[in-house]
């Protein structure tokens, strides 16, 4: 379980301009197994809250616990997927999936015996001698995203890893997630400018304010169980509930933009 107390985050001053409170008393809780989804105007945080979670950032006040232990520093019970895949050209398919496990000392064998896994899970059978540059770029964010997991984390970080791709490869991508979340069942925190993906993929949306980022409204999410018990993606996202929530969660940040405007 992850716990965020009282959260904040101040950037300091640069040259003649004023510091930056990014975050402001944010107080969350990912439960095991959750999948949650930050929203809200550009600017309002996500990225910040993001970077407290995995470590690269140290919160200006308040307390970040993973099971109770304090988050210091990043660490290999988290992992992130980045809005570029931050792929090594270099390498190829199999060897950028067993990259992490590389750095942690896992011996050659057991490595790519673990990346051939995840080669059958997103779909890359036939593309493990690839050069990563020759992917299309669906299929780059897949190796990025099979990469975090053949680590095996305990919370899987998402910034924006599908705002890159086109509509369809992005739908296919966001029910490729999913099936691998109810799969593997991590957590995960995804951060999205999406109102419609993150409906589709949390199990809990948070909607944070404009600056100092604030979580002002938190709505647990039906959308991704019911695709996942079968119903299709597209009769989902055109059901009235789904309509009538995407309006909802509009409603609050075009409400709050123009209260900060």
């Amino acid at each position: 379980m992850l716990e965020i107390r009282r959260a904040s985050v101040l950037y300091p001053a640069r040259d003649k301009s004023e510091p930056v409170e990014a975050l402001r008393n944010v107080e969350l809780t990912i439960e095991p197994g959750e999948f949650v989804v930050a929203l809200g105007a550009s600017g309002c945080g996500k990225s910040t809250l993001l970077n407290l979670i995995a470590g690269f950032l140290a919160p200006s006040s308040g307390q970040i616990k993973l099971d109770g232990a304090p988050v210091t520093g990043p660490g290999q019970d988290r992992a992130v997927v980045f809005q570029k895949h931050a792929l090594m050209p270099w390498m190829n398919v199999l060897d950028n999936l067993a990259f992490g496990l590389k750095l942690q000392g896992v011996a050659k064998a057991e490595r790519y015996k673990v990346a051939r896994e995840f080669l059958t899970v997103l779909g890359l059978e036939g593309f493990e001698d690839s050069p990563v540059y020759m992917l299309s770029g669906g299929m780059q964010q897949r190796v990025g995203i099979g990469r975090a997991l053949t680590a095996d984390p305990r919370i899987l970080l998402m910034d924006e890893p599908l705002g890159a791709l086109d509509a369809l490869t992005r739908e296919r991508a966001q029910e490729l997630i999913l099936k691998i979340w109810e799969a593997q069942g991590k957590s995960v925190f995804l951060i999205t400018h999406s109102v419609e993906e993150a409906l589709f993929m949390g199990s809990k949306l948070i909607v944070m304010s404009p600056r100092p980022g604030r979580i002002t409204h938190r709505f647990d999410l039906p959308f991704s169980r019911r695709f996942l018990a079968g119903e299709s993606a597209r009769d989902v996202k055109a059901s009235p509930e789904f309509i009538a929530m995407r309006e909802t969660i509009l409603g609050i940040i075009f409400a709050d933009e123009e209260k900060a405007a």
